[in-house]
């Protein structure tokens, strides 16, 4: 029996507009997305079998291109469709982070760069700089590559800040194995940053280091 043939308060997309989002399960929300299943499958068992297949709505969500129009029903158009839709989740959030207090509102801050950098799999360390109300300015993903002496250099880090006036900054980087524990690496960079910034006057207040499904703070952890 198709998803048209079912009760109208069991249909996703009319329980979506009569309940919120928040009443649907994920499968229901990939139905929504897929709209349509395949021939015997309706969309909503189609999105079941996906998750099932991938093993969580996030590792879905973080496929890359070659795995995802590899899944049956699924294409390039479905796959620029679900970036576009992402894309606009991380400019939404963004927009809504950069009005507060990150200090007042840590998690906000936490959750901003998750969004942005604990899929990614190639290493980023990025910055937040903040105005002297620790209120967001901007963020800028400044270097790739294994976090080192030779990768992240401070003089960079000091040019942008300056560049964006900024009156403080959170570092950050992500580890995309996925374990959010601060190497000796991270330690050193973390103290040459903070050496070099205190030179022009901006104050480092964390430098956060990004899981897949944790966030390790050094500054919580008395290394800075």
């Amino acid at each position: 029996m198709g998803i048209r043939d079912w009760p109208a308060g069991e249909r996703p997309r009319e329980k979506l507009l009569a309940r919120g989002a928040g009443a649907l399960s994920d499968a229901e929300l990939l139905a929504i997305f897929l709209r349509t299943g395949v021939a015997g499958t309706s969309a909503v068992d189609m999105a079941r079998q996906m998750l099932s297949e991938y093993g969580s709505l996030d590792a879905l969500l973080a496929a890359d291109q070659k795995r995802f129009v590899a899944t049956h029903g699924l294409g390039t158009a479905k796959f620029a469709q679900l970036q576009a839709v992402l894309e606009m989740a991380r400019r939404h959030a963004g927009e809504r982070f950069k009005t507060r207090d990150v200090i007042s509102d840590p998690q906000a801050t936490r959750d901003y760069l998750s969004l942005h950098m604990a899929r990614v799999e190639h290493e980023v360390f990025a910055c937040l700089f903040l105005d002297n109300r620790n209120r967001v300015i901007a963020f800028e993903e400044l270097f790739r590559g294994t976090i080192d002496g030779a990768a992240v250099y401070p003089r960079e880090v000091v040019k942008a800040a300056l560049r964006h006036n900024a009156a403080a900054l959170i570092l950050a980087h992500n580890h995309p194995s996925g374990v959010a524990e601060p190497s000796a690496a991270d330690r050193d960079i973390t103290e040459r940053l903070i050496a070099a910034l205190q030179l022009v006057e901006i104050r480092v207040l964390d430098h956060l280091i990004i899981g897949r499904e944790a966030i390790t703070s050094l500054a919580e952890r008395g290394m800075m």
